[in-house]
């Protein structure tokens, strides 16, 4: 039976949504810009869809645009706020533990002249309040935060940054990347000061192909990608209907936020009393993470050769993120972890689908692992 613990790498497609998009591939398959009655019909899924994803965010339905995906609505928000904000300033704030899809973009317009200031994590991985007060003047366009890190689960304090950004008048506009944390918490951009915040369906258990933007009313910021116009002209092509009808459905069908938030505590909880009674682990994520993720490092046995050992077994995490491959992860190294926690680092991520059983199978390969892979290293 196979165990799958790799949920902020991506989840299972929940049945709801997964019935949506073959309706929608089947039956109503009509382009939304189409104006005969087939593509009114597409249309209708298309702005109900938007409606549902709004109500969950407690935001208009105008403020919601519809992407390919979750790393397209990050660099549309940013390239799109930089544009939008360059003669009122060059500063640009983010964190040292962003997604490659907010550090790539900032890689770039630093090339471009941009001042970009990247905020260390504290102790806890989040960044530091007093640190963002400071970064923040008079000549900062925007701040980029990601609410939850991928790959330990640390929540930054962003209800901060609208105040920090008050308090020196700055014309920062604020970007949040909220594709961990929604439906895992609660995610309110417009009761926050968020002008501009990214979502993703497949990490609620919607198919993978589709994000969203949510983009304050007014705020008019200009596309990264041209075409005939669709989703308010930011993200033109034709709308991936079965996708987002898909997500939409996943939206409905989230259990209640705080509740569900207790259960996978508890679940988390449970995993690591235990994990204690393996000298071998190290818990690399702060107690105060968001209870999906635990990153964790098994001392002497190298992340791949763990995760190999565990696959084969069929027991499925990851070493870090899924969406960055091929050196030392950039989190771990930022939070001051040595090279050989960072080397032996595994990320654990549970969905509202995890039982306790599955966690005790976890806990007991990596026994299983101690006892046989660490002899032959």
């Amino acid at each position: 039976m196979e165990n799958y613990l790799d949920n902020s790498a991506t989840t299972r497609v929940c049945p709801e949504a997964a019935q949506a998009a073959l309706s929608v591939m089947t039956d109503i398959y009509g382009n939304p810009s189409a104006v005969h009655s087939s593509g009114v019909k597409a249309k209708n899924v298309l702005e109900n869809s938007r409606r549902t994803l709004a109500d969950a965010l407690s935001v208009d339905a105008s403020e919601i645009y519809f992407s390919h995906s979750g790393t397209l609505a990050n660099n549309t928000a940013i390239f799109g706020a930089a544009a939008l904000r360059r003669k009122m300033g060059n500063r640009i704030i983010t964190t040292k533990l962003e997604h490659p899809s907010v550090m790539r973009c900032m890689d770039s317009l630093e090339e471009q002249g941009f001042q970009i200031v990247r905020l260390s994590p504290g102790k806890n991985g989040a960044f530091e309040p007093e640190e963002l007060l400071n970064a923040i003047n008079k000549n900062t366009i925007l701040v980029s935060v990601m609410l939850v890190n991928n790959e330990i689960g640390a929540i930054n304090p962003v209800e901060l940054i609208s105040r920090a950004v008050k308090r020196v008048s700055a014309p920062a506009l604020i970007h949040v990347d909220a594709i961990q944390a929604f439906g895992k918490m609660k995610v309110k951009p417009s009761k926050t000061g968020i002008d501009l915040l990214t979502v993703s369906g497949h990490k609620i258990h919607a198919p993978k192909g589709v994000g969203a933007l949510y983009v304050r009313k007014g705020l008019g910021i200009k596309p990264t990608v041209l075409g005939g116009g669709q989703e308010g002209n930011l993200f033109s092509g034709t709308e991936a209907l079965p996708a987002i009808a898909g997500f939409a459905e996943a939206v409905k069908a989230l259990p209640d936020i705080s509740r569900q938030y207790e259960t996978t505590k508890n679940l988390r909880d449970y995993t690591l009393s235990m994990l204690k009674d393996i000298p071998q682990v190290v818990i690399n994520s702060p107690s105060d993470a968001l209870p999906n993720i635990i990153n964790m490092s098994v001392m002497g046995i190298p992340s791949q050769v763990l995760i190999n050992y565990l696959s084969e077994r069929g027991i499925y995490i990851s070493a870090g993120s899924a969406c960055k491959k091929g050196h030392r992860s950039d989190v771990l190294t930022a939070i001051g972890l040595p090279p050989k926690v960072i080397d032996s680092a595994v990320r654990v991520s549970f969905s509202r689908y995890t039982t306790k059983e599955e966690a005790e199978i976890f806990v007991s390969a990596i026994k299983d692992a101690v006892n046989n892979i660490r002899t032959k290293i």
